[in-house]
């Protein structure tokens, strides 16, 4: 088989950077490949089972057509500040050009026109100023929220657009490696029922997600595609009730904290804020089980969750990250017997594990109903553990309540996105015919500015 464009991976930088070409009337051919199925037959079980079966050969909520995002409450950040380092790459001023586009093709396919966050000027001042006097900086970025619910909606009606207009779609085939002649990318290798077959192209993109990238990171090594060891976040799943958070949602929905506590000064944000929303759980192909969260449009919680994320950074002389954070996330695993763990802030300041009873007497219930108590201290490193603590009390100044004694963590909360390919400001690589895009790529993280990076992708192939 032979094609102009084959595209890895059927998430958001993926989708995008077909998108595009066709919106600029390109008649190449494009073939994507995605591992998953289509958005209309992507089902979690747990809906009805309230309990996490493991499904084989990959989970559902992070594997198939637009990835994890139609499984995620569907945030689309429209400033430059959140969402990765794609900005230093291609310009603070392209980037957000980009931005306002992608943005305008979300709402073509049905995205809410409302944007949160924007509007609260005193409101946000005040926030700000409760911020600093933490020692946190308050980043705050308009937001189009999609919901989990609407979001697939959305990309179940960008797939229908790319099949009409001629991309082909190759569903339940894993990309098993790619073919070099030369030190020219020629194409890829695919597992199929019959064995491995070669599909030939005259550009390769890689767009395989946060879950896809410990795979790329191999390829790295074994092709000689120059890239660096990045950054890996650790950290917590936080939630707590809507009381609590209620101000900083009604006025920003999403409040992106950045800090650097004492001792250690690592850097420290909040991420992923879900008002009204449910904890969840994702697995990954090695069984790995991590905890994630989402919000739906109408469908509401009584808590609100967010993750704590410690960035980590290692070169000299490991230089392993995404392993060490895989080894973290192995041994949590473990001590909940397969599911997440969760722990009462007040228990981790007392030395002790929470037990369901005390779950169970609490004003707060966990969203993830087969979360195991426990203690997730016992496989969170010291250096983490210190800074989330740390950075939680400081958040205390700006959200009263916030390290009340029942304030939930859940275990692991990882980011697999450290390995970053090394390419110029209009992303090629060192191998001719080769691009990598999207949060395994290491430049991006999250459903907009992965979007983008597809966008200014698909540009170039025109």
């Amino acid at each position: 088989m032979k094609k102009d464009v084959v595209i890895v991976g059927a998430g958001p930088a993926g989708i995008f950077t077909a998108m595009e070409m066709i919106k600029n009337g390109s008649k190449k051919s494009i073939l994507i490949i995605e591992k998953g199925q289509p958005i209309e037959k992507r089902h979690c079980p747990k809906a009805k089972t309230k309990d996490c079966v493991n499904c084989k050969p990959y989970c559902h909520i992070t594997t198939g057509f637009s990835g994890a995002g139609a499984f995620s409450d569907g945030k689309l950040s429209l400033c430059t500040e959140v969402g990765g380092d794609l900005p230093t790459l291609i310009g603070e001023d392209k980037a957000q050009e980009l931005i306002d586009y992608t943005d305008k093709i979300y709402l073509e396919f049905g995205a809410d026109t409302r944007i949160e966050g924007i509007g609260n000027d005193d409101e946000v001042k005040e926030i700000r100023k409760r911020a600093i006097q933490a020692g946190l900086k308050l980043v705050d970025c308009p937001i189009r929220h999609l919901g989990t619910e609407k979001a697939q909606d959305i990309y179940l009606a960008i797939e229908k657009y790319l099949l009409e207009n001629g991309v082909e779609m190759m569903f339940g085939y894993e990309c098993r490696d790619l073919i070099f002649e030369n030190e020219t990318c020629k194409g890829v290798i695919v597992e199929t029922k019959d064995g491995e077959t070669e599909i030939f192209a005259d550009n390769v993109v890689v767009a395989t997600g946060r879950r896809g990238a410990d795979w790329l990171e191999k390829l790295c090594e074994e092709h000689n595609i120059a890239h660096q060891p990045g950054t890996v976040d650790i950290g917590v799943r936080v939630e707590v009730r809507n009381e609590v958070m209620e101000q900083v949602n009604n006025v920003l929905y999403e409040s992106k904290l950045i800090g650097y506590p004492q001792p250690f000064k690592n850097k420290v944000r909040t991420f992923c804020q879900n008002p009204g929303g449910f904890v969840s759980q994702e697995n990954y192909d090695n069984d790995l089980a991590v905890v994630n969260g989402h919000s739906y449009k109408d469908f509401k919680s009584n808590n609100t969750n967010l993750a704590i994320l410690v960035s980590h950074n290692f070169s000299t002389p490991f230089n392993q990250p995404i392993e060490y954070a895989q080894k973290i996330g192995e041994l949590t695993n473990m001590l909940g017997a397969g599911h997440i763990l969760v722990q009462r802030f007040g228990d981790i300041l007392d030395g002790k594990r929470t037990w369901q009873k005390e779950l169970n007497q609490s004003n707060l219930k966990p969203t993830l109903q087969d979360a195991v108590a426990g203690d997730i201290t016992a496989a969170i490193p010291y250096r983490a553990m210190i800074n989330i603590i740390n950075f939680i009390q400081a958040v205390d100044h700006v959200v009263p309540g916030f390290a009340s004694s029942e304030t939930l963590l859940y275990s692991p909360e990882l980011k697999f996105y450290s390995n970053r390919v090394k390419m110029d400001s209009e992303l090629n690589t060192n191998v001719k015919g080769l691009y990598c895009l999207g949060d395994s790529s290491g430049w991006t993280r999250g459903l907009m500015m992965a979007s983008v990076m597809g966008v200014f992708m698909g540009r170039k192939l025109i």
